[in-house]
């Protein structure tokens, strides 16, 4: 009977199993496929925990395709209750369906009218200057940026925006890292049915946190200038469409400049400053000119914004 060196098949094993992770995290179900047969080839890796990594392989694979829209609200759902559990929504159910109608009507002029789940807009309940935009059309405004519009072409500027980032799918873009997750918790699973006790838990402990740092990444460092500046874009267009002065975008980022203090968070740490937005935009509008709205228009937005 021959007998291994147990520091050998350690290496071996290890071998094999990194050619194997190597397949994954190069998004190549092939490169896995053959690191799984060299494990198998050498007595490294059972032909189930073989199979297992070729499953968690392709589905590596799958996270960067393009994905279905009952997908992206459902990943958008998630980030939402996530981002709600530290901003409260505000309780202000009149205030609530105002912001919903203004903001789902602005929706059906952008380029992405419908989504899975439909558009939803909330009011988190804090004086923060901030909004999050959440994959599938969950739109979330912060009190404190509501406080910065001065009419409703402003406050349609801010969902606008907003609708912008859903348009373009930047949310996606923003947590394409944090789609591996559900590839590597497939991979997790399907090593807990083949491995045990210390590997188990070295895997589990090597992926934990991934979802935290979705929202993370939103919350504290936001999107990209590029991304923000095709947002405002977006919004120009969309105002336009309706029937809204695109001036209201430039009132609610200058009101913004005056209103954040300096080293604030939100808007201050995870968007460009509001005066090199205003830049940007000026390259698009032509000269200021003043917001006037219809009497009926400012009343309605009084009554709704007056209990902010």
């Amino acid at each position: 009977m021959k007998i291994r060196n147990p520091k050998s098949e350690i290496r071996m094993m290890t071998s094999g199993l990194a050619l194997a992770m190597l397949g994954l995290l190069a998004g190549c179900s092939t490169i896995a496929q053959l690191g799984t047969a060299v494990g198998q080839a050498t007595g490294t890796l059972t032909p189930e925990q073989a199979a297992s990594i070729n499953r968690s392989a392709a589905a590596m694979e799958k996270t960067f395709q393009d994905i279905t829209p009952e997908q992206e609200y459902y990943i958008g759902r998630s980030v939402a209750a996530t981002i709600l559990t530290t901003y409260q929504p505000l309780k202000q159910a009149a205030t609530t369906e105002y912001l919903n109608v203004l903001g789902q009507t602005l929706a059906m002029y952008s380029d992405k009218p419908e989504t899975f789940g439909g558009y939803h807009f909330a009011i988190m309940d804090t004086d923060e200057i901030n909004a999050f935009a959440a994959p599938g059309g969950l739109i979330m405004v912060s009190r404190g940026l509501l406080r910065c519009c001065r009419n409703e072409d402003a406050l349609a500027a801010v969902l606008a925006h907003e609708i912008g980032h859903v348009e373009k799918q930047h949310g996606l873009k923003a947590i394409s890292k944090g789609r591996l997750t559900s590839a590597l918790t497939i991979l997790a699973v399907e090593a807990g049915k083949n491995l045990g006790g210390q590997n188990l838990a070295q895997v589990t402990k090597a992926f934990e946190g991934s979802i935290g740092d979705i929202t993370g990444t939103l919350i504290n460092t936001g999107y990209t200038r590029q991304l923000e500046f095709q947002a405002d874009a977006a919004a120009v267009v969309i105002l336009r469409r309706v029937g809204y002065n695109p001036e209201g975008l430039v009132n609610m980022l200058d009101q913004m400049q005056q209103t954040m203090k300096p080293g604030s968070h939100g808007f201050g740490t995870t968007h460009p400053s509001p005066q090199d937005r205003i830049a940007a935009l000026r390259k698009t509008l032509s000269a200021p000119a003043a917001v006037t709205a219809p009497p009926a228009r400012q009343a309605r937005f009084t009554q709704a914004a007056g209990k902010i």
